[in-house]
């Protein structure tokens, strides 16, 4: 007889508490092996494929595509020792096992190690009998063989009336009843959207919005009564149009990680800005000859982005002080031993800024090769958190939008990033006559508790020094 297991949204690491369902890869029925993904989902920080640690029959799936779960929700049951969809047969349901997050949840190997954080091989998991909760006591409609109810869902927070009958509110998620508990929101009220009538976020935040509507016009009518009438109200015209809807844009996954982190960045961070035009066109030339000089086949090119980042990792060591971070608790600058470089790069997804991990240690090739295969992953979704965090320094090329200058936000809990304008022909005075050379502006955004202006324009006037003068870097190679 197959045994139903329920497998649940594991913990993706670096402190994230819920993902976003972008595309179920299993449909139900399907036979899954070990560690086979089953679903593709969006974190705030990366999009990443979920492998099963399970392998049967899928039974059930939780929650459709485009809608947000909790860490610790049920994602899909899977019958194990099951062949086919036949033997899953709905009886096994009331006996199914219950899995905890560490254990394999059988003793036949049917469970696996190598999956996310949070699941792991251990212990065979004792069968228990499922308690369906009171919320949930109709009898169902007659379901094909294949075809399993779906598991019961975590103890209920709350017991009252739902809908007219007395039992527990049907919600999972804490952040689910926190986000309720602030805006003032009765959970026994609401009729959930969610399998079984489980209540989800998106239902909370359109009562919310419901509620907010709903004073508007509350106190726009008590306006109205207390002010004196002026003149009667204009009359819709037959055909005429509706008025427009605000279009609303939920900040969440990589949008909403992003929107915080500048928040925060502004809201902690006292930050200035300075900024100088370089000449650049040494530099371009001693990239074209670099590039010659490998050949056809030579190898890959070195492009420009590596080639700033190699001068940033050479200025770094002479000021030290833009490497670093604040300790706000403790109330001391930590300056940071190695440079773990972050480059911003404009994805489908939104901004993401993969980081070079010890970019001191590399040569410009090397540093080259890593940005863009950092980059390719990024274009495909696939870069992992933890090529997403522990930058020490940015570096923000915003001359690919046909930009000159801009101020950029400092990438929290950072203390400095270098923003990288156009290089584009312009009038300059070169050996004291007026000519037309490859001009890009530099602009350095710093955390004003790390260093003064001075230090950040000696950081800033080296950089400029040697994008003029390539060779000012040799003393460092």
């Amino acid at each position: 007889m197959a045994q139903v297991l329920e497998f649940k949204l594991p913990d993706l690491g670096e402190g994230l508490t819920e993902a976003e369902i972008v595309r179920w890869l299993v449909e139900v029925g399907d036979v899954v092996a070990i560690d086979q993904p089953v679903v593709e989902v969006e974190t705030a920080k990366a999009m990443v494929e979920v492998p099963c640690p399970y392998g049967g029959v899928v039974t059930a799936r939780f929650g459709e595509e485009g809608s947000e779960l909790p860490v610790g929700a049920p994602l899909l049951t899977v019958a194990v020792g099951a062949t086919d969809a036949s033997s899953a047969s709905p009886g096994d349901d009331g006996a199914a096992a219950e899995e905890p997050s560490g254990g394999s949840g059988s003793g036949s190997g049917s469970g696996s190690g190598n999956v996310l954080v949070g699941y792991g091989t251990g212990a065979p998991a004792a069968r228990r009998r499922r308690i369906r909760p009171e919320w949930n006591t109709a009898p169902a409609a007659p379901a094909a063989p294949a075809v399993v109810s779906a598991p019961s869902r975590p103890a209920p927070v709350a017991v009252g009336e739902v809908n007219g009958r007395q039992g527990p509110v049907a919600v999972v998620s804490p952040l689910v009843r926190r986000l309720a508990r602030q805006h003032e929101i009765d959970l026994r009220g609401l009729t959930g959207s969610g399998p079984d009538g489980l209540i989800l976020r998106a239902d909370v935040d359109s009562a919310i919005r419901q509620a907010g509507e709903a004073g508007a016009v509350t106190e726009a009518a008590a306006r109205t009564a207390a002010e004196p009438v002026v003149a009667a109200a204009p009359t819709l015209q037959v055909g005429a149009a509706a008025p427009a809807t605000a279009e609303r844009i939920p900040l969440r996954g990589v949008r909403g990680a992003v929107a915080d982190k500048l928040s925060r960045s502004r809201t902690e961070i006292p930050d200035a800005t300075c900024w100088v035009d370089a000449d650049a066109t040494e530099l371009m030339a001693a990239r074209a000859a670099m590039n010659a000089a490998s050949g056809p086949s030579g190898g890959p090119k070195v492009s420009v982005l590596a080639l700033l980042a190699r001068i940033c990792t050479a200025a770094l060591a002479r000021y030290p002080e833009l490497n670093s971070t604040v300790d706000t608790a403790a109330r001391e600058i930590v300056r940071l031993p190695g440079v773990h470089l972050g480059f911003a790069a404009q994805t489908e997804r939104g901004l993401v800024v993969p980081v070079v991990r010890d970019a001191h240690t590399r040569n410009a090739e090397s540093i080259g090769a890593e940005i863009a295969r950092l980059t390719e992953l990024a274009r495909t979704g696939k870069l992992s958190p933890a090529q997403l965090t522990g930058g020490t320094f940015t570096l923000n090329n915003y001359g690919v939008f046909g930009v000159d200058g801009s101020t950029p936000i400092i990438n929290h809990p950072e203390a400095a990033m270098l923003g990288v304008g156009r290089i584009m022909p312009k009038p300059w005075v070169h050996k004291g006559e007026l000519a037309v050379r490859q001009v890009v502006q530099l602009s350095l955004t710093f955390d004003h508790r790390v260093c003064d202006g001075g230090t950040a324009g000696g950081f800033l006037r080296y950089v400029a020094d040697c994008v003029e003068q390539p060779a000012v870097l040799l003393r460092t190679l």
